[in-house]
């Protein structure tokens, strides 16, 4: 159960962060905002990791550059699809992860999902149908972020195996530095890099480096020692619920009914995904704790 709320804060984090994420990104280039964020991760984790980072041999070392490469790759895919598609869409194929998460635990590691685990993903992924409205966008736009949707899923899938043998905090480092280097070269090969400036910008970009990406990737890798990759992929499609609820909260967005009975399914998905913990989501859903 704590695996399962700590990941649910996860997302509240995420969640919080996007309003502060898009005004930030409407003033200073996308993929130099992302590059700039993942250094601040390394460097939140590089004093706690750096000496930890013998403990995980080559085979760690390579495991956290493969599942930090591929969350860059994931924030990149679903960027460039962004641009080509539209943001309803692009909100609902990206939760379409829930779904392929035990989908690739099955073809690549023989894992299998339980019953009740298969239901709260149908639950969640009709709710994020419903949340996100599905309006059509470019067929690239769709392909692009679909593979940043598999990518995802993949990461976790390969977390539930790294987690539990290597140190997390030397880890998440890796895993962090990977995924700057990865944006850095998309940002200099768009030419986007530049100098933050404002606050509007830097205050974007310490919250996001620090909250959204160091420590949020660390609970990741640390819940993934006790939760499946199916409760977490689960569990993270509450993000868009998250978005929503401090969306109406603090911008002033306003969601019709469709869109609150598809955060309720999206709820009702993780507490049947992951019964024990059903009682504490609901909780944390009315009274967020995100200090």
């Amino acid at each position: 159960m704590r695996a399962t709320v700590a990941l649910v804060a996860v997302t509240a984090v995420w969640g919080v962060t996007f309003v502060q994420v898009k005004d930030a990104v409407a003033i200073y280039p996308l993929f130099a905002f992302l590059a700039v964020r993942f250094a601040i991760a390394g460097c939140t984790l590089a004093v706690p990791g750096a000496r930890r980072l013998r403990s995980l041999g080559r085979r760690g070392l390579r495991a956290a550059i493969v599942a930090g490469g591929l969350i860059g790759a994931g924030y990149a895919l679903q960027t460039a699809g962004l641009e080509r598609s539209s943001v309803s869409s692009t909100g609902f194929i990206t939760g379409m992860s829930v779904v392929l998460t035990p989908v690739l635990a099955l073809v690549l590691f023989r894992i299998r999902a339980g019953r009740t685990a298969w239901t709260g993903v149908v639950l969640a992924t009709a709710g994020l149908a419903l949340l996100a409205g599905v309006h059509r966008g470019s067929a690239l736009g769709d392909v692009l972020v679909l593979a940043s949707a598999a990518v995802y899923a993949l990461q976790i899938v390969l977390m539930e195996r790294y987690a539990p043998r290597y140190d997390a905090v030397a880890f998440t480092l890796v895993e962090m530095l990977a995924a700057f280097a990865g944006l850095l070269a998309i940002a200099l090969a768009r030419g986007e890099l530049s100098v933050p400036r404002g606050w509007t910008v830097w205050g974007a970009l310490v919250v996001t480096g620090v909250f959204a990406s160091a420590l949020a990737f660390l609970v990741q890798t640390w819940a993934q020692r006790r939760a499946s990759a199916t409760q977490t992929a689960v569990a993270f499609s509450l993000e868009p619920v998250w978005a929503a609820f401090f969306g109406f909260t603090l911008a002033g967005d306003r969601l019709g009914v469709a869109g609150w009975c598809g955060c309720a399914a999206i709820l009702g998905g993780i507490a049947i995904a992951e019964p024990s913990a059903g009682d504490t989501l609901f909780r944390l859903v009315r009274r967020p704790r995100l200090g």
